[in-house]
């Protein structure tokens, strides 16, 4: 996620000093991704440094204010017109998980894929109430704003679990297929062994 880029269009609104800017972009993301103030400062500094934002003085609170620049506004747009990439995926922490549970003997991958299941199941349920009740509800932009992320949570749990179903029949393919192509034993020899092992 670009915070940096995230900023700089939260600025084009109007001018800010960063605890508005961290409150601003809490609130129309309903603060899924909850930001550090010193983060954002931090942000802002390179901001200032690279030419896209400048400082506007202080307001009557003594808070520097910050404006973005021409250049700023350039990257703003650049940002809106250019599509997020997806050769370079984001590490996923459940793939890698189930990736290591598959090759880690004497892991129940079953088990592993029940849990998520119902964790994801249960974060689903309370992303749909939402929904129904939240601030997305509403026609306000920053309702809208907030409803297209709950949106995403939502597309996002009911992908993981269609996932999680592929994966959990995968899994049970793989074992029957092991199990189908071990070595069968030969029944005579079976009753050989038998016979010795009762003299």
């Amino acid at each position: 996620m670009s915070i940096r880029q995230a900023m700089l269009a939260l600025l084009e609104e109007q001018p800010m000093y960063g605890y508005q800017l961290r409150t601003e972009f809490e609130r129309r993301t309903g603060s899924t991704w909850p930001l550090n103030v010193g983060q954002v400062y931090t942000t802002l500094s390179r901001l200032e440094r690279d030419g896209l934002v400048e400082g506007t003085g202080s307001d009557d609170e003594g808070h520097l204010m910050y404006r973005v620049t021409a250049p700023g506004r350039e990257e703003v747009l650049s940002w809106f017109a250019t599509p997020v990439a997806r050769t370079q995926p984001a590490r996923d922490e459940l793939a890698i998980k189930l990736a290591l549970a598959v090759t880690v003997p004497g892991v129940d991958v079953g088990a592993v894929i029940q849990q998520q299941r119902s964790t994801t199941m249960t974060a689903l349920q309370d992303y749909t109430r939402l929904k129904r009740t939240g601030p997305g509800a509403g026609d306000d932009t920053s309702d809208l704003a907030w409803g297209l992320v709950l949106d995403s949570l939502v597309f996002a749990a009911e992908a993981e679990i269609r996932w999680l179903d592929h994966c959990e029949a995968r899994v049970r393919r793989a074992a029957a297929d092991r199990r189908q192509s071990a070595p069968a034993q030969d029944p005579a020899r079976s009753e050989e062994s038998q016979e010795r092992s009762t003299r």
